[in-house]
């Protein structure tokens, strides 16, 4: 057993240790901390498994923008633990169930590597000059271009969607109009009174 797959091991229980605690601690704020370490953990074995530009855009995109949003949610709510382990009970046996399931796939892949033979063929080792983020940009700016451009422009639809079904107007609210205030003229807002002197008796 070399120190590579010892690393794997021993990351692999923390990320199923840190995503135990996700579901079983009790403090929500705890629960996102245990999240954020277990992003960190995945990330660790995806650079074991040289694929260094997943590991970075789940520590930037996730723990630095998504985890950060989730703490700052859940510290200035005022949740009401009690209300939420109410439910427990009525949702266990569907989570259990689903649980379930994702472990009977990951043993059929596991397997499948050791007592199927050819049913997961590994790939070869490319070498210590190899570079995924390299290889991941030539192939998705040359042969998926024009997807990742689909990809793009839906986003870009959907954005423009959301923002369009949440924007209300409404009367009573105040606001400015720029085009107004950019044509005003001096004489429009500004009037000089002629008062006359106050005389001391």
């Amino acid at each position: 057993m070399n120190l590579e797959l010892v690393i794997f091991y021993v990351f692999a229980a923390l990320l199923v240790f840190a995503g135990l605690r996700v579901i079983t601690a009790r403090n929500p704020v705890h629960a996102a901390l245990f999240l954020v370490l277990a992003f960190f953990t995945a990330a660790e074995i995806w650079l074991l498994l040289r694929a260094e530009f997943l590991a970075i855009t789940l520590v930037l995109v996730y723990v630095g923008a998504v985890m950060v949003l989730f703490l700052f949610v859940v510290m200035m709510l005022d949740i009401n633990l009690d209300r939420l382990r109410e439910g427990f009970w009525r949702y266990l046996p569907l989570g259990a169930t689903v649980g379930v399931l994702i472990v009977f796939e990951m043993v059929l892949v596991v397997a499948a590597k050791y007592y199927w033979s050819g049913a997961l063929p590994m790939p070869p080792d490319p070498g210590p000059g190899y570079s995924n983020t390299k290889a991941l940009g030539r192939l998705l700016y040359t042969d998926y271009v024009y997807p990742f451009e689909l990809a793009a422009v839906i986003l870009l639809v959907a954005i423009v969607a959301a923002i369009t079904l949440t924007m209300r107007r409404r009367k009573d609210t105040k606001f400015q109009d720029p085009a107004r205030q950019v044509a005003v003229k001096r004489q429009d807002r500004v009037r000089l009174v002629s008062m006359p002197a106050e005389k001391k008796e």
